[in-house]
């Protein structure tokens, strides 16, 4: 891995919001890196991680890109499990496997893993979630890690799911 990117990274608060434009703050640092995006594109980060950005890269600062979002201090989901239907899609949604469930089973968020990203907000169908103030967001190490390991055991999973479905002979019995 190219040693700028991975201090690039590593300067990403890891919230793997996707604000950025990007799937993930991996590979926003890698565009970064290559000169395909700019230094201000990462609300969780602020104006505090943009000026880090810029020094790493040998640029100037700049302010947030707004089209990209707005800096709010950290917060992480919490859901209103009276509300909570169970549908499974906030945990679909999580970046980080910070909310647990089953389905038709009430959801909590486990605080200590939200990075506050907000992707779980959309997919609820019932508007049970909402996002509190705390006052700081779990390690980007942290987080990193949560984000990395849930992302191979989704590939792990699609290619069990593949394995199987090609070796299904259409017997069925």
């Amino acid at each position: 891995m190219n040693p700028l990117v991975l201090r690039l990274d590593a300067l990403l608060p890891q919230t793997q919001c996707t604000q950025c434009g990007y799937a993930s703050c991996r590979p926003y640092a890698e565009a970064m890196a290559a000169g395909d995006a700019d230094v201000n594109q990462c609300p969780p980060g602020g104006e505090a991680t943009i000026a880090e950005l810029a020094a790493a890269l040998r640029r100037e600062p700049k302010p947030l890109n707004p089209s990209n979002g707005v800096f709010r201090p950290p917060q992480v989901a919490v859901i209103d499990e009276a509300t909570c239907i169970g549908c499974t899609k906030c945990i679909q949604a999580c970046p980080v496997d910070a909310i647990v469930g089953a389905y038709k089973l009430m959801h909590t968020v486990i605080a200590g893993w939200c990075t506050g990203c907000e992707l779980c907000l959309p997919p609820c169908p019932v508007d049970c979630i909402e996002l509190v103030p705390v006052a700081a967001l779990p390690e980007a190490d942290l987080s990193r890690l949560r984000y990395e390991t849930r992302t191979a055991r989704l590939a792990r999973d699609e290619r069990e799911r593949a394995a199987r479905l090609e070796s299904y002979d259409g017997d069925i019995q």
